[in-house]
């Protein structure tokens, strides 16, 4: 075993090394919605694709594996989980977010006799959360504790515990096996070049799993992923390093490699990345990051108060004022996405007014705006905690939400979740939109952005923006709109375009998770409930179906539940599917579709049903009795497939 890695807790004792290969199957857990799914702009504007991101972690384990084994790869967020995999492993990932799909994975799969491994980053954070899950936890970076698994799992001895204890060499990491991957179902390939971080953010768990002292790949390792990304025709290419300047060093050969590369190959990649604000202050790395092709870069600014900064260690944002930086990284022609956080000690009320100005200022579109999340293990976790401040809730769930884990320090809870929704409210009426467009374009050199689709996709993007987003916004979006757009430097006239998909699809998310007050959404649900019991009264009658509400103003979001007890007709499908997403798309109220009983002649209705749906599938949960699973088929990615023993969590 490798010296920098320890096993421990003998496994199971397998009883013999199986005569064939060894089938392994990999699942990246379905992540529930936020800001960063873009759902709107994914589905409905962008054609062909999913989602946005491929799961390159699971890419570079299948590369680990020993060169007999099968791999397979199910991201489920492009598509549905095999419920009968013909497997002997299968491996689940997850993120924090991801953490409960990735339990409920782990013990569907456990409990139909398949050896389970948890992996990830919030296993690698809280391997103690999956003792109870999984057959085996890989705790930390995979490079080199993965083949270990490996090879005890083929000699029938693999360990409960696998953990990382030393620091990997990027050397090690192998190229992505890209080829197991639906490429063509993501807006962006993903690559690696570092990981570590130099800083020491409070909020940040990188440098608790990753360290403060980056380790890189050598250029030439790049070279060899971006071949085969260009063998199968990838052009936009998102570097997921949490701060690819961490070594600015190491970054500008890297980037004169780029530049090389691009030159050499006469192909031109779309890149995209995260660093930090202090990239501003760096003219040659400016220069380097537009010859290279750098159209985006995606910082963590947090806020524009210097004594936030200053209380939570992030004090490589205050050698510039911020609004300055932004702009003269505009001026190389290189788009901003960002990140700001609202919460810290220092913050009172008057912190949304001041990160509002500034976002407006500053024109930017993707402004991720969350309220200070406590990560387990992190010095802002420790604090807290000796503090007495952290509320017990799901520690690894989303910042972007309407409400956090901690109590803020000098404002109220309820007022600083009122105060975030405001917000929200005011940074995506339209003419907020456009005037920031029009802050960006005014301090824009000439965008590197144009767009990897075909003209005639570009065209279809257009029609569908204008249909799907503008048109229904009347008169008024499209007023502003129009005012937005750069009639005067036509090259900026792609990236206003997609700075108004972008905010549209954001504007989409917070209609749907943040407007309405509970209240009325329970008074909502309510009146539509009845007007579903009407159109159903007769199944209802009959006992073929059962209709049930859950909660309400006091309990959170109502829940609906739909169960079909005996086997309908195929005029209830029909009939139900109006007054069902009636109630989805004018009230927040969840449903619970079960489905006792089903017959063949039946799926065609069922299926009409659930694209009717589909838009709606991060409130509807399926639960399907185990004898119907391979009768009733239903797409994991699009609904919430429950696998838990009796549909519950």
């Amino acid at each position: 075993m490798n010296d920098t890695a320890q096993s421990e807790a003998p496994g199971p004792l397998l009883n013999a090394t199986p005569a064939r290969p060894v089938r392994l199957l990999l699942i990246n857990p379905r992540f529930p919605e936020s800001f960063w799914s873009f759902r709107w702009a994914v589905g409905e504007i962008l054609p062909g694709k999913r989602a946005v991101n491929p799961p390159l972690g699971l890419a570079t384990l299948a590369a680990l594996c020993p060169p007999g084994w099968e791999v397979t790869i199910v991201d489920e967020n492009v598509e549905t989980v095999p419920l009968a995999p013909a497997a002997d492993i299968v491996g689940v990932c997850g993120m924090g977010v991801q953490h409960p799909r990735q339990k409920e994975l782990l013990a569907y799969y456990r409990g139909r006799g398949y050896y389970v491994v948890a992996g990830g980053s919030y296993a690698s954070l809280c391997p103690e959360a999956y003792e109870a899950h999984a057959d085996t936890v890989v705790c930390g970076e995979a490079e080199y504790i993965w083949p270990d698994f490996c090879r005890d799992f083929a000699a029938g001895r693999p360990r409960a515990l696998y953990r990382e204890t030393g620091a990997v060499s990027l050397a090690d990491s192998p190229v992505p096996r890209f080829d197991l991957l639906r490429l063509e179902a993501y807006t962006t390939a993903t690559l690696q070049f570092s990981r570590g971080c130099p800083y020491r953010c409070e909020f940040c768990d990188i440098i608790v799993m990753f360290g403060r002292k980056p380790r890189f790949k050598p250029p030439e390792q790049i070279g060899r992923e971006l071949d085969e990304l260009r063998r199968r025709g990838v052009r936009n290419v998102f570097f997921v390093d949490d701060n690819l300047i961490g070594n600015k060093a190491a970054a500008k050969t890297l980037l004169r490699f780029l530049v090389e590369y691009q030159r050499r190959h006469g192909w031109r990649f779309s890149f995209g990345t995260e660093a930090s604000i202090n990239l501003a202050q760096d003219a040659e790395l400016l220069e380097l990051f537009r010859a290279a092709g750098f159209e985006w870069v995606f910082i963590g600014i947090e806020s524009p108060d210097a004594a936030s900064l200053k209380e939570t260690h992030k004090t490589q944002n205050m050698n510039e004022d911020a609004l300055t930086s932004v702009r003269r990284i505009y001026g190389h022609g290189i788009d901003v996405l960002a990140g700001f956080i609202v919460g810290f000690d220092n913050d009172t009320l008057d912190a949304f007014e001041r990160q509002y100005r500034f976002i407006q200022d500053s024109g930017i579109q993707a402004a991720m705006v969350g309220l200070l999340k406590a990560l387990p293990k992190t010095p802002l976790w420790t604090r807290l905690e000796r503090e007495g401040r952290l509320i017990p809730d799901d520690a690894h769930s989303d910042n972007c939400k309407l409400g956090t884990n901690l109590v803020p320090k000098r404002m109220g809870y309820a007022e600083m979740v009122a105060g975030y929704r405001a917000l929200y409210a005011r940074l995506l009426d339209d003419r907020a939109i456009a005037d920031r467009v029009r802050a960006k374009t005014a301090h824009m050199g000439r965008p590197l952005y144009r767009g990897t689709f075909g003209a005639r996709d570009r065209a279809l993007i257009v029609w569908r923006l204008a249909t799907k987003g503008l048109l229904r916004g009347g008169p008024r979006r499209i007023y502003h709109f129009l005012r937005s757009l750069p009639l005067a430097a036509p090259r900026k006239i792609p990236l206003a375009i997609l700075d108004w998909i972008c905010a549209l699809a954001m504007r989409d998310y917070v209609r749907r998770h943040f407007d309405v007050a509970v209240a009325r959404h329970a008074a909502a649900a309510e009146r539509l409930g009845r007007a579903l019991s009407r159109a159903l009264a007769r199944y209802l009658r009959e006992g073929t179906v059962a209709l049930t509400w859950f909660g309400g103003e006091h309990a959170g979001a109502p829940t609906l539940e739909l169960e079909v007890k005996n086997w309908p007709d195929r005029r209830f499908f029909a009939r139900a599917a109006r007054p069902v997403e009636r109630v989805l798309r004018r009230s927040t109220a969840t449903l619970t579709l079960r489905i006792e009983a089903f017959r063949e002649q039946e799926r065609a209705h069922l299926e009409r049903l659930l694209r009717r749906l589909a838009r709606h599938g991060d409130r509807i949960s399926v639960v399907v009795s185990d004898g119907l699973r391979e009768l009733v088929h239903v797409d994991s990615s699009r609904f919430h497939l429950v696998l838990a023993p009796g549909g519950r969590h």
